[in-house]
């Protein structure tokens, strides 16, 4: 829960940036460091490791390590910005979208999941529509992509808020493995 709080708190600072609200650098520095952090002791605390854990490892360490050196204005992120792109492949290809299934290979998502994940489908696509719409200069741009990253740290949001009931299929927040 604190990751997903961190990266809420990440999104809030990247809106608060590009509204240039004060201390939004500041927000997303202190972000990407604790999402590094935090996810580094989650893995940690995994007793059995597979490859993709070691994978998402790399992808979050070296996706945090870019944001902090972007923020801080380091020069040479490539490296970083390349690991991150390979090993975000990497898991797609092993996990990708199998994350969202159970152990028979159905979909494990409620009705009121099916609509949670709908909305973070157009809070995604707001926030992709608002960004290039901004490069081209066009109206309206800062509200679509502002209201798509609302709608994804409610997203976020939406589980330390309104707890689940647990029921007897619940797996503990276990992983799909291919």
């Amino acid at each position: 829960m604190p990751l997903r709080i961190s990266l809420a708190i990440l999104l809030s600072g990247i809106l608060a940036k590009m509204f240039e609200w004060p201390y939004a650098k500041e927000i997303i520095l202190y972000s990407f460091s604790v999402i590094g952090v935090l996810y580094v002791v989650r893995f940690l605390k995994k007793p059995q490791k597979q490859f993709v854990d070691y994978t998402k490892l790399v992808l979050v360490t070296f996706w945090s390590i870019y944001g902090v050196l972007t923020i801080l204005d380091f020069s040479y992120t490539l490296f970083f910005l390349i690991i991150m792109a390979i090993t975000f492949v990497m898991w797609f290809v092993m996990e990708g979208t199998a994350y969202f299934l159970d152990e028979d290979r159905r979909s494990k998502n409620s009705s009121y999941q099916i609509l949670w994940n709908f909305a973070l489908v157009l809070g995604t696509l707001g926030v992709i529509s608002g960004s290039l719409l901004r490069i081209l200069n066009w109206d309206y741009s800062v509200h679509l992509l502002s209201l798509g990253i609302t709608i994804v740290v409610a997203y976020i949001l939406k589980d330390v808020f309104v707890p689940e009931s647990p029921n007897s299929d619940q797996h503990n927040n276990e992983e799909f493995q291919l």
